[in-house]
C-alpha cells in the first residue's frame, strides 16, 4: 500500500499543500474551518506524518530515552510508567531499555539511544561508580537527567527522594514501637540508594542509641530470595534484632516469608520494614511498613528538567549549576510494625 501523501490531502480538502502543511505542524495562520477540513480529510485518507522527516526539518525526534537497572523490578516498573504518562502529556514517545544491573550493557544501552536520535535520556544508574563514564560521556552529547539513582562526580541534573530522610522516619518510628536493636537487609553498597538507605540507617541508630551489630548489616541484591537468605542468618545466629530495616521491599516480603517459616512472630518478636511501596507491600502477612517515594512527582520532574536541559544553551546558563531535587518521601505504616496507627491501605 502506498504512502498517502501531503498533495492528496490538499485535493481531498481543496486547499494548498502548504495549508495543509500549515495545519499538521500546527504553524501558521489557518482559520478554524479550514483546519477542520484538513483534519478530516488527513482521518479519511488514513495520512500519517512522516516522522522522519519531520524529525530532519524540526531537530527533535519527540522521543526520549529510559535506561533502568532492571525492569523485573516492580519499583522501577511503576516509576517507568509514571515517566511514560509525564512524557505523553507533552507529546513525546518512551523508548525502554533495561540495563540487567550491568554497567557495561547500560553504556550500550546509552550509546544506542543517542545514536537513534532521542531528545534526551533519563537514567537511573546501575552502579555508583562504574556508570560514571558513560553517563558522563552521554550527557555532553545530548540532554540527560539522573533519576531515584545517581552517580557522584556527574554534571547532569538529577531528581529522586531523600533517602537519609526516609530513614530518619523508619527508625523514629521502630524507636517509638520498642525496638532497642536492629540489622540492615540491602543490595551491595554499589549504588547511591543503598549506600544513602544505609548512611540514613547508621546514623539515625546511633542518634537513638539503637544497636547495631556488625554481623547483623547483610549485603546481597535486591531480591524476595536475598531477603529469605538473610533473615535465616539473622535468626539461626541465635537471638535476632528488634528490628528488620530493608533497603527494599522485594527483600522485606523475603524476610517477612522467612520469619513466617521459622516460627518469628511479625511483628510481635520483630518489627520489619520496607522500602519503595510496591502494590506487593500491601498484599504482604503481614502488610509492610515501608516508604512511599512519590513517583509521578519524581517523573514530572524528570520531565520537566530535561525539557529545560533540552531549550538551549542560553536558558542552562540561567538555570545556573546541575539540579538536584531531592523530595521527601512518606512513610506507610502497616501491619509489620507495632508503632502508631496505620496510614495506608
Amino acid at each position: 500500500m502506498q504512502r498517502v501523501t501531503i498533495a492528496q490531502v490538499a485535493e481531498r480538502a481543496g486547499v494548498s499543500t502548504a495549508t495543509v502543511s500549515r495545519v499538521l505542524s500546527g504553524r501558521g495562520p489557518v482559520s478554524a474551518a479550514v483546519r477542520q477540513r484538513v483534519r478530516l480529510a488527513a482521518d479519511e485518507l488514513g495520512y500519517q506524518v512522516n516522522s522522519i522527516a519531520r524529525a530532519l526539518r524540526d531537530g527533535r525526534t519527540d522521543t526520549v530515552g529510559m535506561v533502568v537497572p532492571s525492569i523485573t523490578n516492580p519499583f522501577f516498573t511503576s516509576l517507568v510508567e509514571s515517566v511514560e504518562h509525564a512524557l505523553g502529556r507533552e507529546g513525546k514517545e518512551l523508548f525502554l531499555c533495561d540495563a540487567r544491573s550491568d554497567p557495561g550493557i547500560e553504556a550500550r544501552r546509552l550509546a544506542t539511544l543517542a545514536a537513534r536520535s532521542v531528545d534526551g535520556i533519563i537514567v537511573s544508574p546501575s552502579h555508583g561508580t562504574l556508570s560514571g563514564a558513560a553517563v558522563q560521556e552521554t550527557a555532553g552529547r545530548l540532554p540527560l537527567v539522573q533519576l531515584d539513582r545517581f552517580v557522584g562526580g556527574t554534571s547532569t541534573d538529577w531528581v529522586g527522594v531523600d533517602d537519609v530522610a526516609a530513614m530518619r522516619q523508619v527508625m523514629d518510628h521502630l524507636h517509638e514501637g520498642g525496638a532497642r536493636s536492629a540489622a540492615f537487609v540491602g543490595s551491595m553498597l554499589t549504588n547511591s540508594s543503598t549506600e544513602q538507605r544505609f548512611d540514613g540507617f547508621r546514623r539515625r541508630a546511633e542518634d537513638l542509641g539503637i544497636a547495631v551489630d556488625p554481623d547483623h548489616v547483610l549485603l546481597g541484591d535486591y531480591s524476595v530470595d536475598w531477603g529469605e537468605t538473610a533473615a535465616a542468618r539473622l535468626v539461626s545466629g541465635g537471638a535476632p534484632p528488634d528490628a528488620i530495616v530493608c533497603a527494599d521491599d522485594l527483600i522485606a516480603l523475603g524476610v517477612t516469608r522467612a520469619c513466617r517459616a521459622l516460627g518469628v512472630a511479625v511483628p510481635g518478636r520483630v518489627q520489619v520494614t520496607g522500602y519503595d511501596n510496591i502494590e506487593f507491600s500491601r498484599l504482604g502477612e503481614p502488610a509492610l511498613t515501608t516508604v512511599d517515594q512519590p513517583r509521578d512527582r519524581i517523573a514530572a520532574e524528570a520531565v520537566r528538567l530535561l525539557a529545560a536541559a533540552a531549550a538551549g544553551d542560553a536558558r542552562r546558563e540561567e538555570r545556573g549549576p546541575s539540579a538536584h531535587i531531592a523530595l521527601v518521601p512518606s512513610l506507610v505504616v502497616r501491619d509489620s510494625t507495632r508503632a502508631g496507627p496505620r496510614t495506608g491501605p
